[in-house]
C-alpha cells in the first residue's frame, strides 16, 4: 500500500523527490543485488503498456519478433574493435560453468549486435534472404558504477531491433524510419515532446556508422536519451561475414542497423509530468485510467452509493477503460484520494449519496489540481464524458511538457554565456558548433553537459561556433544529461 506521509518537493530535492515517487508509488524496489531493480507489479503494467505500444508499431512497420541466447562468447564481442573498445568497462563475464572452468569466457548480454551478427551470416545468402527486419524483447547487463532506479541499472529491461539491408540507402532509410517510431510513440502515448537529431562522434553508439536518438527534457530541466537507432554501415557485417549474392551473383556484404528502447521511459514518464504530490499518468500508458472511490457516511447504508459504484464500474470496463473500483472500508476518502494521486491516476471518479440521489458523479482530474479539475457529469452520460476527458488529459500532459521545454531551452553566442545559462537556468542550450572531440570533452570536464544531439530542425543557416569562433552551419543541443 502506498505511503501517505508527504512527498519532498522536486524544488528542493529532485533526485529524492524521484526515489521516493518510484518506492512509494510501487512502481520499483531496490534487488538485493548491487545496482539491480525489482519491478513491482503496478511499475510491471506500465512497462507492459509501453512494450504493447511500441510492439504495435513495430509490426505495422514490417518487423517481427525473435530470442537470442543471453550469453555471448567473448571472441564475438572482440571481433569488432570499437564496440569491444565501447563496452570492455561494463561487462559482466562468466568463467565458470557446472564447477569448471569454462574454455571460453561467456558476456553476459550487454546489446546483441554481434551474436545476431553471427546468425545472420548463417541465414542470409541472397538478396532472396532480405530485407531482415527482427525485434527482440529481452534484458541486458551492463556493469554500472552509479546506478538509479529505472534510470540507470545494472540490469534493464528492453527492445533491440536488428536490421540486415542490401543498400546502404536502405539501412539509413530504416534507421530514421525507427527514431520517426519512437517520437510518434512518446509524444502520443507516453506524452513527452522530444528533440530529433543525430549524435555526436563522441556519443554515438560503439561500432556504429552513425547515430540517431529522441531527447527528452525532464522537470529538473535535464536530458534523457530516450531512444537510439542506430546506422551500422558494413562494420558489423565484415566483422560477421554477413554476405549475400546480389541479382548479378556477385558477393557483397549487407548493411545493418540496430535500435532500442529501455525501462528507463518509465523514469521519464516519471520525471517529464510527474508533481509533488506524485505520478501524473498519461491516460494511453496508465495501468489504471480511472479509479471509483463511493463515499458513505458511516452510520448511513452504504448500499446505494456501492451499487451506483458497481454499476459505473462495470459500464466503464464493458467500454474498454481501464477502471478500478476502490470499495475499501478501512481507509477514508481522503487517504484515497491520496493514494491515487500519488500512483498517478489519469481521473478520479468520486460518488456519494447526495450525487445518487442527483444521478451525477464528480469526476477529478489529475493534472489540474484542487477545484479547479473537477466537474459534476450526469451519470447517464458517464462513459462518453470520460472518454473525451481522458483523451483532453492526455493532450493537456503533452502540452505542458513541451511549454515546459520551449521554456527551458536557451540560445547563446559565447562559451562565458552558456556557462552562466547552464549554472543559473538549465535546460536545453542550443548553439552554433564547430568545436572538435577534443573541445567537446574539454566542455563536458568543464560543465558536465555533453552534446545530446545535432537537431534535425536546425534550417541550415550559418552562424558562429560559441565555444570556437569559427563559422558553421551545423547547430548542437548541450545539457546536463541523466
Amino acid at each position: 500500500m502506498a505511503e501517505q506521509r508527504k512527498l519532498p518537493s522536486r524544488q528542493e530535492n529532485y533526485s529524492e523527490w524521484y526515489n521516493q515517487v518510484v518506492l512509494r508509488a510501487e512502481l520499483a524496489d531496490y534487488s538485493p543485488v548491487r545496482g539491480c531493480m525489482v519491478i513491482r507489479p503496478y511499475g510491471y503494467a506500465l512497462w507492459e503498456n509501453i512494450r504493447d505500444a511500441l510492439d504495435r508499431r513495430f509490426k505495422a512497420t514490417g518487423h517481427v519478433n525473435a530470442y537470442f541466447p543471453l550469453f555471448i562468447p567473448m571472441s564475438f564481442i572482440e571481433k569488432e574493435k570499437e564496440h569491444v573498445e565501447g563496452f570492455a568497462p561494463e561487462l559482466a563475464v562468466v568463467t565458470h560453468g557446472g564447477g569448471k572452468k569454462l574454455e571460453e569466457p561467456l558476456v553476459v548480454r550487454p546489446t546483441s549486435e554481434t551474436i545476431i551478427g553471427h546468425m545472420y551470416a548463417k541465414w542470409i545468402k541472397s538478396y532472396r534472404d532480405l530485407p531482415v527486419l527482427i525485434n527482440q524483447w529481452a534484458n541486458v547487463v551492463r556493469w554500472e558504477l552509479r546506478t538509479r532506479l529505472f534510470l540507470r541499472t545494472m540490469e534493464f529491461l528492453w527492445q533491440e531491433g536488428h536490421t540486415a539491408h542490401a543498400t546502404a540507402e536502405e539501412a539509413e532509410e530504416e534507421a530514421r524510419r525507427m527514431l520517426d517510431v519512437y517520437e510518434d510513440f512518446l509524444q502520443n502515448d507516453a506524452a513527452i515532446p522530444v528533440v530529433k537529431g543525430q549524435k555526436s562522434n563522441i556519443e554515438k553508439f560503439a561500432g556504429a556508422l552513425r547515430s540517431y536518438t529522441v531527447e527528452a527534457m525532464m522537470g529538473n530541466t535535464w536530458a534523457l536519451q530516450s531512444g537510439t537507432s542506430h546506422n551500422l554501415g558494413q562494420n558489423f557485417a565484415k566483422a560477421f561475414n554477413i554476405r549475400y549474392l546480389d541479382r548479378n551473383n556477385e558477393l557483397q556484404y549487407v548493411w545493418t542497423t540496430s535500435w532500442g528502447m529501455s525501462t528507463r521511459v518509465v523514469g521519464a514518464v516519471v520525471m517529464v509530468h510527474g508533481d509533488d504530490q506524485g505520478l501524473r499518468l498519461p491516460p494511453r500508458l496508465a495501468p489504471i485510467q480511472v479509479v471509483v472511490v463511493p463515499i458513505w457516511r458511516k452510520d448511513a447504508d452504504k448500499s446505494p452509493v456501492l451499487d451506483a459504484a458497481y454499476n459505473l464500474t462495470r459500464a466503464l470496463r464493458e467500454a474498454g477503460v481501464r477502471v478500478h473500483l476502490d470499495d475499501r472500508e478501512e481507509h477514508t476518502p481522503g487517504f484515497k484520494f491520496n493514494e491515487w494521486e500519488l500512483r498517478g491516476v489519469p481521473l478520479r471518479v468520486e460518488i456519494g449519496p447526495r450525487d445518487v440521489e442527483n444521478r451525477q458523479v464528480v469526476l477529478a482530474r489529475r493534472d489540474i489540481p484542487g477545484k479547479a479539475g473537477k466537474s459534476a457529469v450526469p451519470m447517464d452520460e458517464i462513459v462518453p464524458r470520460v472518454q473525451e476527458m481522458l483523451e483532453t488529459i492526455q493532450q493537456s500532459l503533452f502540452d505542458q511538457a513541451k511549454a515546459f521545454m520551449e521554456a527551458n531551452t536557451h540560445t547563446v553566442q559565447t562559451y562565458e554565456e552558456f556557462k552562466e545559462v547552464l549554472a543559473t537556468r538549465g535546460g536545453f542550450i542550443r548553439v552554433y558548433w564547430a568545436g572538435s572531440d577534443e573541445d567537446e570533452i574539454r566542455i563536458k570536464e568543464e560543465t558536465k553537459a555533453t552534446i545530446r544531439c545535432y537537431p534535425f530542425d536546425h534550417d541550415g543557416s550559418e552562424g558562429t561556433c560559441f565555444y570556437t569562433g569559427k563559422k558553421t552551419n551545423r547547430v548542437a543541443i548541450f545539457a546536463r544529461a541523466y
